[in-house]
């Protein structure tokens, strides 16, 4: 019978990635498969394991194989439905609770939220807070709705395309999204774990701007008078988001870089 030595020996996937695949299927801890390689595996756990593996190597991504992504140190359930929540996505969560760290019971909407993953995250930070997050996509909400369930947050989910969800909210201390903002053409859209994720979370007209473009125009009302708003884009979209602040009439246009130096998140001040 084959043991987890030998089928480790034979996989073409990266040891990493088998292991997490076998934990998958045997429900077992990393230390497990170390102190067992040398057992038999159960035909049956080979047969799933084999087919997890084609899928991966067949390119499919890892979080939508395990159903699940780690975030701002919670565990998110992730499906196709929603983009697979990123570490760089974090910088926008740190700078929205750093916004709202001196305001008690702070009101926070998140606009395209997928997962959830920054309302949550930013939910269980500041039980105090009021959060509000809408996406267009009813599955979306689905997988959203049940992270909040399982990590217990409180949040409101409402469905409706941008500001659509919300007519009527009072207004609220901050806005953030992590919006659709790769162009139409761009090839990056064929390659790696972006072939698998939903295709109107990751591209945008005019240039991969037109969503955040009806985001800045659109928020004035919904912010208070102290207000700022947060929007994470891509690497080289900075200068053009805060110019489109700027022209909007929002005060201090300002993009936050990352640890490698990359401009991530762009907001600005009512």
């Amino acid at each position: 019978m084959l043991t987890l030595k030998v089928a480790f020996a034979q996989s073409k996937l990266p040891r990493l990635e088998q292991k997490m695949l076998w934990e998958q299927v045997l429900g077992v801890s990393r230390s497990w498969l170390i102190a067992h390689d040398t057992d038999p595996l159960p035909d049956e756990a080979v047969q799933r394991y084999l087919a997890l593996e084609q899928r991966r190597l067949q390119g499919e991504p890892m979080a939508y194989i395990l159903q699940h992504r780690e975030f701002m140190g919670h565990d998110f359930s992730v499906s196709p439905a929603v983009l697979i929540p990123r570490p760089e996505t974090e910088l926008l969560v740190e700078h929205a609770l750093e916004q709202i760290k001196d305001k008690p019971a702070a009101r926070v909407l998140d606009l395209g939220t997928g997962s959830g993953a920054v309302a949550i995250s930013i939910a269980l930070a500041r039980p105090d807070a009021v959060v509000v997050a809408t996406d267009f996509s009813a599955e979306a909400l689905v997988v959203a709705r049940q992270n909040a369930h399982n990590l217990c947050a409180k949040v409101e989910f409402l469905q409706g395309s941008w500001y659509d969800a919300i007519v009527g909210l009072r207004p609220v201390d901050i806005i953030v999204s992590n919006p659709p903002y790769i162009a139409e053409n761009d090839p990056h859209l064929e390659e790696g774990d972006l072939r698998f994720e939903p295709i109107t979370a990751l591209r945008a007209a005019q240039n991969g701007l037109a969503d955040i473009r009806t985001i800045i125009r659109g928020a004035r009302p919904y912010l208070s008078e102290a207000g700022s708003i947060w929007l994470e884009h891509g690497w080289d979209q900075a200068a053009l988001v805060r110019s489109l602040f700027a022209h909007a009439d929002f005060n201090q246009p300002t993009s936050i870089f990352d640890l490698a130096g990359i401009p991530r998140v762009t907001g600005a001040y009512s």
